[in-house]
């Protein structure tokens, strides 16, 4: 729901709902079970090639091992070792989790660089149509962009729409890591945009890390554009199931799980990004602090106590966005819930003054925005809370004093 910012779109969802039942009539026939049998993708092509690779007559770990296993082996190579199993297998070291950040930097540059070349030469093919040319274009321009001297892309799969991931600030000394996750119609086409900039998840990083900078230049952070899910496309049935959220759900723990050193970590979910981190939260690690959750359509449980963890839930919504008028319930599998800005959900509700719409919680100088950097740097009695017939400052009440100070 990123990227769907008019009402119109909510007749879909509606009907969506209103159909469930034969929608679920409609799976137990096999409806759903519809299967992709295109050959390997370009990953799981480098990851078998990796499976089966050596390095000095050694045979290499799975790449499935732990991170904890393939944190130790990257360890035990010299650096023209690590230099050469990232030029040998990009898009496997690339996507690793427990690969060095800065060894996967350099192996997903090299996977881009191939993947433009291929591009490329798609632009020029005579078998594909003038639009398929067009969009082959269109990849080429945005791997380039991704090879841009100084950016760092901690993960990229070229596959069907794409996934990437980039880091903003060094990940590997950051006193606080937060992550953003997006919502439906991200891709890799989607994951910067010029026009309406802070609705794309590359803005959406960038603007938050440069508040976080501004509000506490003195604590190192890290913020992660992460659209490294295969996100629902417009608002159809994945949109209004958690299908698509529980495969990003597994995603997410394995990033989290893997990045380095002890640092909190602090998740920030916009729309359908919000279901993702719902099913995700109780099998995080206690090192996600807080999960805040911005225009989200529910996170899949009627109260954040049923999210069981231990991160502070916080939730934000703009009086002008639309997604308020989906509705917030689950039927047989469809819809996603309860309203987090609800008081009966029980988050802590942040004010989104000047957010505008939909798409503008992370527009510089919006609440929202200052509100989530607050957050990510642990200044958490600065945050301003939703007033709308609450207390004033009752999105604070009840922090634990570690957590206040």
């Amino acid at each position: 729901m990123t990227s769907f910012d008019t009402s119109p779109q909510l007749n879909v969802w509606r009907a969506v709902l209103a159909l469930a039942v034969v929608f679920v009539m409609l799976a137990t026939t096999g409806w759903t079970a519809i299967r992709d049998h295109r050959g390997a993708s370009p990953l799981q092509a480098s990851l078998s090639a990796w499976n089966h690779g050596h390095i000095d007559g050694h045979a290499l770990p799975d790449a499935d091992s732990s991170p904890g296993r393939l944190v130790r082996f990257f360890a035990s190579l010299t650096e023209r070792q690590r230099t050469d199993l990232a030029d040998r297998y990009p898009l496997a070291v690339g996507n690793m989790n427990g690969a060095p950040v800065e060894l996967r930097y350099r192996a997903n540059h090299v996977a881009l660089e191939k993947q433009r070349d291929i591009e490329l030469e798609r632009t020029h093919d005579k078998r594909l149509s003038a639009h398929g040319q067009y969009d082959a274009g269109r990849r080429m321009n945005r791997f380039e962009d991704l090879m841009q001297p100084g950016r760092r892309i901690l993960a990229f799969d070229p596959e069907g729409s794409g996934r990437v991931a980039e880091v903003f600030g060094d990940l590997t000394t950051a006193e606080r890591v937060s992550v953003v996750v997006p919502g439906v119609d991200t891709d890799v086409l989607t994951f910067q945009r010029t026009v309406r900039r802070y609705s794309a998840p590359a803005g959406m990083a960038s603007a938050l890390y440069t508040a976080e900078r501004a509000i506490a230049p003195a604590t190192r952070t890290a913020v992660i554009a992460w659209a490294d899910y295969t996100a629902p496309n417009g608002l159809g049935m994945e949109a209004a199931t958690a299908l698509r959220a529980e495969q990003g759900a597994v995603r997410l723990n394995a990033l989290v799980r893997s990045l380095p050193g002890h640092s909190p970590v602090a998740l920030y979910c916009h729309s359908y990004g919000s279901v993702l981190c719902g099913v995700a939260a109780r099998r995080l690690p206690a090192r996600v602090s807080d999960i805040a959750v911005a225009g989200s359509p529910g996170m899949r449980v009627e109260k954040a106590s049923q999210l069981r963890t231990s991160a502070q839930v916080w939730a934000t919504r703009d009086a002008d966005d639309w997604i308020q008028d989906v509705p917030y319930l689950e039927v047989g599998g469809l819809g996603h819930g309860a309203d987090p800005v609800s008081a009966a959900f029980g988050a802590r509700v942040l004010s989104a003054d000047g957010a505008r719409g939909h798409a503008g919680y992370f527009e510089p100088g919006t609440e929202s925005l200052r509100n989530f950097a607050e957050i990510g740097v642990g200044a958490y009695r600065a945050v301003h809370c939703a007033q709308q017939g609450r207390q004033e400052n009752a999105c604070q009440e009840g922090l634990p004093a570690a957590v206040a100070a």
